[in-house]
């Protein structure tokens, strides 16, 4: 690493120094946060699947999850949760209700998870090599995998908070 490199505090990877925007709770270094604003430039354009730009949402969200504050809680909840729905019970990214975090906040206050130390092998930066669109989907839903996989440590509360809302929005089926 040198000048013109700094480490992202959120997924780890070695990304261009730069003073450009980013969130305010999400913890991302500003050339991670522009890497991820291209992704979803072309997540929304003509060829882009909804389904394939939610998980991208979730996986990057919870790849970065900041620092303890009701904000940066609620997003830890609210896309592990979606990625709960989506990996482990089968469930369209596209069609989860947004009703979600309705449900989550009924159980305020969220505990803040403690992430783990690293939050998944594959990054936002690995997406764009991907190639196709249809390349760039399973790109995205193993780096969906991988995130999920690293927060393991905290997937009972997760498994109970999915649950929760499969019950009160109408989310059905076993899976």
């Amino acid at each position: 690493m040198d000048s013109t490199t700094t480490r992202c505090p959120g997924c780890g990877a070695l990304v261009p120094t730069s003073d450009g925007p980013t969130h305010r709770y999400i913890g991302a270094a500003p050339g991670c946060w522009e890497v991820y604003g291209e992704l979803l430039a072309e997540q929304y354009g003509p060829d882009g699947d909804p389904g394939t730009l939610r998980l991208g949402v979730d996986a990057y969200a919870a790849q970065h999850p900041g620092t303890p504050s009701p904000q940066a809680t609620r997003s830890v909840a609210f896309h592990l949760t979606r990625l709960c729905l989506v990996l482990e019970h089968d469930r369209e990214a596209a069609l989860l209700p947004p009703s979600i975090g309705a449900v989550l906040d009924q159980n305020a206050p969220l505990p803040w998870l403690d992430p783990p130390t690293e939050l998944g092998k594959i990054t936002v930066h690995d997406i764009p090599q991907a190639g196709s669109h249809a390349d760039r989907a399973d790109a995205i839903a193993r780096w969906a995998a991988s995130v999920w996989h690293a927060w393991s440590p905290h997937h009972t509360t997760v498994r109970h908070w999915a649950g929760l809302v499969r019950g009160r929005t109408g989310i059905a089926g076993e899976g």
